[in-house]
């Protein structure tokens, strides 16, 4: 099985990296269904929201909530989706399928996902792991020189942001820290701020999600830049326009520098973006700043690396590697590794690693996993589920 082709699905809450393991790179699928005010009788599947003539007011029915798979029938949609000849076509009796679950998801998730998989989907053999677990595969048999024993992972997911330390290839759970912001809540409270301050945007999740990637940026001296968003333009380097996008010539919306001589005449719509541009990436580092007590991500690496073995830590410290959505705010590396370095010790080295496509970096650790020794010992075959049953397979595979 080792030389053979495998599905790698990273089932994510709002993306699936999807694609066959000699693949160059993954397939990114939303994972939910979204119907438009427009055309309320057409859910549109993964990439067929490309069809959509205008998706303002586009709203998502998500297969997961609060970080776990619980509507069935959406994500069996995706699923059908993603399987079918439009998307990713593959023939189960004859492929392995490498899938992604959430860390400590319910037994019961478990049981109905693996009874799907072999009941609906007719799989020869599933094996389950999760996504921190093979972005930290990738990173420890990745292309550095000299292979780290230890790692941390922090996954900036979209309902929670979790920080994962890992020892000789095996994760601490004792250890493992979550914080309750992900891209969901980032894209909620700039929904918020902007309705407050502007524009009605609270039915537009889909554009303003768009705002966010595209005007966002994470701040190295948060109070400095405060003072700059207070000035007027031009004294003011931070504030810009973002065009919004009107569905006939403007597909998607775009930043531009403020001219205010141009916008009295100007007939695109527009939200003027000031602070907002790096409030909103600063929740992930001080949650209490929205009323959320809890640990900010560089409290949370730190308190996770200090209750691990005291001879890891070194290592540990070394070796921080930040995937998911979030990652790709601008500045987010370098104000980790700040902020981390004020709370380790002195002489400890620390580095932060940001990956180039942080979306896809656990879908590529799985393409790594899938050819190893340790996929082929933890796959579930089809004779296992009929035999032992699904309860007892659970059990055995959370040991």
């Amino acid at each position: 099985m080792s030389d053979s082709n495998v599905f790698v699905l990273d089932n994510g809450a709002f993306f699936a990296k999807v694609g066959m393991s000699e693949w160059n790179a993954p397939k990114v699928v939303p994972n939910c269904i979204t119907k438009a005010k427009s055309e309320r009788r057409r859910p549109f599947v993964g990439s067929q929201i490309d069809e959509c003539r205008d998706v303002s007011g586009l709203f998502y029915i998500l297969c997961f909530q609060r970080g776990y798979l619980v509507n069935w029938d959406i994500q069996k949609t995706v699923w059908d989706y993603i399987f079918s000849q439009e998307c990713c076509p593959v023939n189960f009796s004859e492929t392995p399928l490498l899938i992604t679950e959430p860390l400590f998801n319910f037994q019961s998730i478990q049981e109905a996902m693996l009874e799907i998989l072999y009941e609906e989907y007719d799989c020869d053999a599933v094996c389950k792991t999760s996504s921190v677990d093979l972005a930290a595969f990738h990173y420890t048999h990745g292309e550095q020189r000299k292979k780290p024993l230890c790692c941390v992972v922090v996954d900036m997911g979209y309902s929670f942001t979790h920080v994962v330390p890992f020892i000789k290839g095996t994760k601490l759970k004792e250890a493992i820290r979550r914080i309750d912001v992900g891209g969901k809540l980032l894209t909620n409270h700039l929904k918020e701020i902007i309705s407050y301050r502007q524009l009605n945007v609270m039915d537009e999740s889909y554009v303003i999600n768009q705002v966010k990637e595209d005007s966002c940026f994470v701040s190295q001296n948060f109070n400095e830049d405060m003072q700059i968003a207070r000035k007027r333009y031009p004294d003011n380097t931070i504030i810009r326009e973002y065009v919004l996008p009107d569905y006939t010539q403007i597909r998607r919306g775009y930043m531009r520098t403020l001219d205010p001589t141009n916008s009295d005449n100007d007939e695109l719509q527009t939200l003027r973006m000031n602070n907002e541009r790096f409030v909103i990436p600063e929740v992930l580092l001080h949650p209490s700043d929205i009323g959320i007590s809890q640990m900010g991500v560089a409290e949370a690496i730190v308190h996770s690396i200090n209750a691990c073995p005291e001879e890891t830590r070194p290592h540990l410290f070394s070796n921080i590697v930040v995937c998911g959505g979030s990652a790709l705010f601008s500045g987010m590396q370098s104000r980790i590794q700040q902020e981390v370095r004020a709370l380790a010790p002195d002489e400890f080295i620390v580095n932060v690693t940001i990956p180039k496509d942080p979306i896809s970096y656990a879908w590529f650790g799985g393409q790594q996993y899938s050819q190893s020794l340790s996929f082929i010992k933890s796959c579930i075959s089809r004779n296992q589920y009929e035999e032992s049953g699904i309860k007892h397979l659970v059990e055995k595979c959370d040991q």
